[in-house]
């Protein structure tokens, strides 16, 4: 589904990201580990067109995702709180969203049902716009607004950041079910090695810029990531 060629982003004499070939099966779920300024976010940017590499291309179905905006309407992501309309209220932003992948109101209600327990009462019908609320509840908005196309394609960047330790296990659990029901492809970030082990099948580690290992999820998995950055 995505394919990554000769990657490389500079900025002045400084190379963040650099990652000669990178391939994503359709249905696959990835999680991209990696300390502070390993090219994360950057490179997820890349994915999403929002900055343009200094070399190399990154193609989603075989179309260069700089040369066309098809893919768009198959991807759901959230980077950040950026990516989010705060003068509107979480409902409005949700039939925002909806409206642009022609969901009926109908349709977004029964969407959103799978987050119910995410929200925990603290998102829907609070009368306050999405600026107004905690980074926390800003990220679950964020999370949901991503998946409520049911994109081919869901890209997250530290979706259990800011969360508290519930919220982070309901999301968890959220995120295999959507993968499990819907057979979508994730890409997910995450400084939480327990979490991204127990949703993702597959873990690539990023170290500056450049994918230092590319491992299928086992049973070890986790052992190894903790050992790997203890070093």
């Amino acid at each position: 589904m995505i394919e990554v060629r000769d990657l490389v982003k500079s900025y002045s004499s400084a190379t963040v990201v650099n990652i000669p070939a990178l391939y994503i099966a359709p249905g696959e779920t990835i999680g991209l580990v990696g300390n502070n300024g390993a090219g994360k976010t950057t490179l997820f940017r890349m994915l999403l067109d929002l900055v343009r590499p200094t070399d190399g291309v990154v193609t989603s179905k075989g179309i260069p995702v700089a040369h066309t905006d098809a893919w768009k309407y198959y991807t759901g992501s959230h980077l950040d709180e950026g990516f989010l309309i705060d003068y509107l209220t979480p409902e409005e932003y949700f039939k925002f969203i909806g409206d642009l992948h022609g969901l009926s109101t109908g349709d977004i209600q029964e969407r959103l049902q799978p987050f119910t327990d995410l929200f925990n009462g603290e998102v829907l019908k609070q009368r306050k716009y999405i600026r107004d609320f905690s980074k926390g509840n800003q990220k679950k908005v964020g999370i949901a607004a991503a998946a409520l196309s049911h994109p081919e394609l869901l890209i997250l960047d530290e979706p259990f950041a800011n969360l508290d330790p519930s919220s982070q296990i309901r999301l968890k659990n959220l995120l295999r079910n959507l993968h499990e029901q819907h057979g979508m492809t994730m890409l997910i970030s995450s400084h939480d090695l327990n979490h991204v082990t127990e949703v993702c099948k597959r873990i690539v580690i990023l170290e500056k810029g450049q994918i230092v290992q590319d491992m299928q999820t086992t049973e070890n998995t986790l052992q190894a990531l903790e050992a790997y950055f203890t070093v």
